[in-house]
């Protein structure tokens, strides 16, 4: 379902310096809630190659010719105990702060939808910190659930 209001496009080679952009706006908010990131510049995402990839769906809204939000859903294998063989990953979901509270998670993650359903993926799955109460409301108001919790032990901070 798209917002005629906010379009959502396929992202390209093009934008790949905005799309970096953005990346770097995930890394900045997410650095508060993960002290084991290396120190700037880093990485998450190969983003070129997402793009160009049969297997994933990067999308942008883009506004007066600026990308505002982005996410991608990437085919992935399942876990082998699992009855789906794949599954939707999602990731680089992002929305500039100047442009949130205006439903573009939502947009993106329906267009993502769509894409994940036309490849007969039977389900979606992301990663949230725990801790980014923000990021999990806007995820459980577009359906998600949480679902396994990944724990951590850092050997390096026990006294």
């Amino acid at each position: 379902m798209s917002d005629p209001n906010y379009p959502v496009r396929s992202a390209t080679l093009e934008d790949l310096p905005a799309l970096k952009a953005c990346e770097q706006g995930i890394i900045a908010a997410e650095r508060p809630y993960d002290h084991t990131l290396k120190p700037d510049p880093i990485s998450y995402y190969d983003l070129g190659e997402l793009v160009q990839s049969d297997d994933a769906e990067v999308a942008v809204i883009e506004i007066d010719g600026n990308i505002i939000a982005t996410g991608y859903a990437h085919k992935r294998p399942s876990k082998a105990y699992v009855a789906s063989d794949h599954h939707a990953y999602l990731g680089f979901m992002f929305v500039h702060p100047d442009h949130r509270g205006r439903g573009l998670n939502r947009v993106l993650i329906d267009h993502l939808t769509e894409w994940a359903r036309t490849r007969g993926l039977p389900e979606l799955r992301l990663e949230v910190y725990s801790n980014n109460a923000p990021a999990l409301r806007a995820y459980e108001k577009t359906g998600f659930k949480p679902y396994i919790t990944e724990m951590r032990l850092n050997l390096d901070e026990q006294s």
